[in-house]
């Protein structure tokens, strides 16, 4: 346990940090789940409608540094393409 005040003072902000850093991650995953879960059900419109959601989420989390920001950009261009591939099937 910390004995200083500034250690004390650290303590509570990495904790308050720590649970802000894990509900923004949370929600990405979360709205990473969904938008798969509309592709998978084929249901196009509303995988589009996720998918802005889905950058969002994964922007404000390269934002605080929750994720680096490579893997935001990774993530949303797969997720892109997912939509992307389902979109050129559904129309052949």
């Amino acid at each position: 346990m910390p004995i200083t005040k500034s250690a004390k003072k650290a303590l509570r902000q990495n904790k308050r940090r720590r649970q802000q850093n894990l509900e923004t991650a949370n929600k990405f995953k979360e709205a990473i789940r969904q938008y798969k879960k509309a592709i998978k059900a084929k249901n196009l419109e509303e995988a589009k409608k996720l998918l802005s959601l889905v950058y969002k989420t994964l922007d404000k989390a390269a934002k605080t540094n929750v994720i680096k920001k490579n893997k935001a950009s990774r993530l949303k261009s797969r997720l892109a393409q997912k939509l992307k591939a389902k979109s050129n099937n559904a129309s052949s």
